[in-house]
């Protein structure tokens, strides 16, 4: 039966409310989610086709207005994936850490216009836990346990991101491992950030430790969470990411804090600098 936009659309809107660059929106059972206008399926960007070279010329040309220089094609289709896949993870992990509702969302029943921040939903199921009123809402599925929950995140993330990196992977020359780690990096990183903004940091990374342990598979490694102590003794959470986004081959001096490539000192500056701002 149709998911009424009730059971998930409360995580979204507290998702914008803390996060305004990116509102999504549920649409009413039934309808689908729209295509054209700035619109993209999800779907069509699963296959090597017209719509990936649309996505993916964004990101040259952002590339090469914001840095002066040209990235290599593997590199930009990595940066396109880290664009779409950022924001789909948070359609997933989102309601689970603020709800504990878990959406099925097929890449057919999803669509992202990128310039405007915002993305359409129609989840076909979704999954909560015993005592939650959702439970006796159409579409609802009972999942017995905390674990058991943690495996639908991880389950209904990998159904949707599975046929997108089908369709990211040959243009970024990766193959198994290197993609589902990528897709580990965007699940622990999503949530972080959000978790952030909500002031509830130190849950996220529990709960992250717990929803990616490292022998889940597909995903390639673990949230991989541990600390640095700042020059004054303050804490710094970091995290070990599984694969690189290679944006080193576009500014050879700059590196994210988390890549595998930073050093510690490093990382400590930046986190330092970031919290100062």
């Amino acid at each position: 039966m149709p998911v009424p936009p009730s059971a998930v659309a409360g995580a979204y809107a507290r998702l914008t409310e803390v996060f305004p660059g990116l509102t999504v929106t549920v649409t009413d059972p039934g309808e689908p989610v729209p295509e054209g206008d700035g619109w993209t399926r999800a779907s069509s960007l699963t296959s090597d086709g017209a719509a990936l070279d649309a996505f993916l010329a964004r990101d040259a040309e952002q590339v090469l207005r914001d840095y002066g220089t040209r990235a290599r094609p593997d590199v930009v289709a990595g940066f396109g994936l880290h664009r779409y896949a950022w924001p789909a993870c948070l359609l997933f992990t989102v309601p689970w850490f603020l709800y504990r509702r878990v959406p099925r969302l097929p890449v057919t029943h999803v669509s992202y216009d990128r310039a405007a921040g915002r993305m359409a939903v129609r989840p076909v199921s979704f999954a909560c836990l015993p005592g939650d009123p959702a439970a006796a809402l159409p579409g609802a599925r009972v999942a017995d346990g905390a674990e058991a929950l943690r495996a639908e995140v991880r389950a209904a993330v990998a159904e949707h991101l599975e046929p997108v990196l089908g369709g990211f992977g040959p243009r970024m020359r990766r193959r198994g491992r290197a993609l589902w780690g990528m897709a580990t990096d965007e699940i622990a990183e999503g949530l972080w950030y959000v978790a952030r903004l909500l002031g509830e940091e130190d849950r996220a990374l529990r709960e992250l430790d717990l929803l990616l342990p490292g022998a889940t598979p597909p995903y390639a490694g673990s949230a991989a969470f541990r600390e640095l102590t700042g020059p004054d003794g303050e804490r710094l959470p970091t995290r070990d990411r599984a694969g690189c986004c290679l944006f080193y081959t576009v500014r050879a001096e700059d590196t994210c804090v988390t890549c595998p490539r930073t050093r510690d000192a490093d990382r400590i500056a930046g986190l330092v600098a970031a919290s100062a701002r």
